[in-house]
Formats: C-alpha cells, structure tokens, sequence
C-alpha cells in the first residue's frame, strides 16, 4: 500500500479518535534526538563549525524552546539558516557567512512540496541546474544521516509516565491515531520497542502528509467534539484547528504534570463528551505562555 493510501484506508471502529504525536510528547525523544542526532551533523554538513556554539543554540531554540517546536526538520533549518543564525550575536562579531541554500530554502516553502526523504529525491532527480542538485544532494545526505544516528542512539527512551496507562485506559473506547512529523520507519520501531504499538490503529510519519492532512483524512469519520489532538508544539495546536478538533497541551517542560492533568482530568472529559472549548482554552493560555517567538539573544539586545 502507498504511503498516502494509509491514509484514506482508515477505518473507524469507535465513535471518537485520539491523535497523538509521538516526540517529545508520547515519549521524551525531543531532546537526545536534537543534541545528539541533528546538532552534530547540521554542525558538519552545512560548515558551521566556526560557530558551533551559536548553531547549537539556534537549533536547540527553534526545535525545542521556541513556537517552530515540533516542526518538520526542513521547516526549522530553513528558519536556522535565514533568520537565527544570521543574527546571532556569536555569527555577527565574527563575521561569519551563514550558507545559504535558495532552491533548497524555495523547495522547502513550496506548496506542493512533500518534506520528507522521498521529496527530496524527486526534487534532486527533478532538479534543472548543478548548484540545485548540489543543494538538494548535500541535504538528502545530510537526512539520511540524521535518521541513521537516531536509529543508532535513541534507544530505551521510554514513554512518559502515564502514556500506557493513558492507552491502555482508551484501549476499545476510542481509535488512537499517531500523528507525526518523524519517518514512520523511527515511530514504528520506538513504538514496538515499548509494546504500544497495539493501542495505535495507525502510525503515520512525513511519508503521509503534514499532521493537518493525517488528522483531516482521519477525523472525517467522526462526529464534531470527538476528535481530539494531543501535542507539545504550536503546530500540532494549528493542526488540530485546521480541523476542528479539540486540543490538549503537553507543556514542554512539565510534561509529567501534564500527563497527569491529562489522565486524571482531561480523558475523562473527553471520552464523556464533556471536553468544552472553554477547558481547552485555559490548558492552551498555558502553552502558548511556555513557548517564545523571539530568542532570549534578541530579547537581551
């Protein structure tokens, strides 16, 4: 089956679905992945090293503490390279010339555009010129790569607390869905690594859309109120409006508290109907607090 038909194969089998995201907020994967997995290699493709401090706080802000938290890994390097790096005050003293990569950045915003490996490939066979082919080749590498250490090193990381219980407590009461941005060959093995691979009905990755198409095939099949997102980043809160579905925030953070708020409160509401927009909006006030636009750089300047 192609990845995309997945998608409009789903079935439902209960009368509500919970979409959940897996990094950072089913498991907390977010961190060993961007410091030892993405950092490194983003530091040695892209010739950073003379400002391998600066690049680590750029990546570390714009995937993990700022509202590009979660994002697809092209959309966040994109906003590295253009926008953070160039202004960080480490790049500027030095004098450093950040590469840019304008049909790799062009690919990146393009409407039509699948970011994932298999969207790079065709854009690299699809290619006209040598600089563009040298672009998109430098970062397929780059990506392979990435997904190799992370099948390397982020291994016996476990779900938060509360997760299985959470699953095992929807388990023929509601369709559970994984929603996420990560290669579903990585969230198909770190979610049959901690046996809760049999709560999901399904496990899609980039290879299936961005998570506002997964959730848009999937929550079709249900009446509105009983879809609901669970999700650490801006994106999957915009994901969840793309389709009107209800929200529930894992705050970076406190994510524990979060998942306890969750299962104590949160799910009971759900699953009685009784999850109000009103509750939402509290949870969301809180999140959107955790998480800046701006980096604490130029705040301070």
């Amino acid at each position: 089956m192609d990845d995309r038909d997945v998608l409009t194969a789903f079935c439902p089998k209960h009368d509500c679905l919970l979409c959940l995201d897996s990094d950072g907020c089913a498991f907390d994967t977010m961190g060993i992945k961007q410091r030892e997995c993405f950092t490194p290699w983003m530091i040695a493709h892209f010739g950073l090293q003379p400002v391998a401090q600066a690049a680590r706080e750029c990546k570390e802000f714009a995937d993990l503490f700022s509202k590009t938290r979660g994002a697809n890994r092209h959309v966040t390097i994109k906003r590295i390279l253009t926008e953070l790096l160039p202004g960080h005050p480490q790049v500027r003293g030095r004098g450093f010339q950040v590469p840019q990569l304008p049909h790799y950045f062009a690919w990146v915003d393009g409407r039509d555009s699948l970011l994932s490996n298999e969207g790079l490939r065709h854009a690299l066979a699809t290619a006209r010129t040598a600089e563009a082919r040298r672009e998109f080749e430098l970062i397929l590498v780059w990506s392979e790569r990435v997904n190799q250490a992370v099948e390397e090193i982020v291994r016996g990381v476990p779900p938060f607390p509360l997760v299985r219980e959470t699953l095992q407590a929807l388990d023929g009461r509601a369709d559970v869905v994984v929603v996420s941005a990560t290669p579903v060959e990585a969230l198909t093995r770190e979610w049959a690594e901690h046996d809760l691979a049999r709560y999901a009905t399904r496990i899609l990755g980039q290879e299936m859309g961005t998570k506002s198409q997964h959730i848009k095939a999937t929550s079709a099949h249900y009446r509105p109120g009983r879809v609901l997102m669970i999700g650490d980043a801006p994106g999957d809160l915009r994901a969840a409006q793309d389709n009107e579905a209800l929200f529930y925030p894992i705050v970076p953070g406190e994510e524990d508290a979060s998942w306890e708020r969750f299962y104590r409160e949160g799910l009971p509401r759900f699953l009685s109907g009784a999850y109000t927009r009103e509750y939402q909006q509290e949870l969301v006030d809180r999140f959107d607090r955790a998480l800046p636009e701006r980096p604490p750089w130029e705040v301070r300047g």
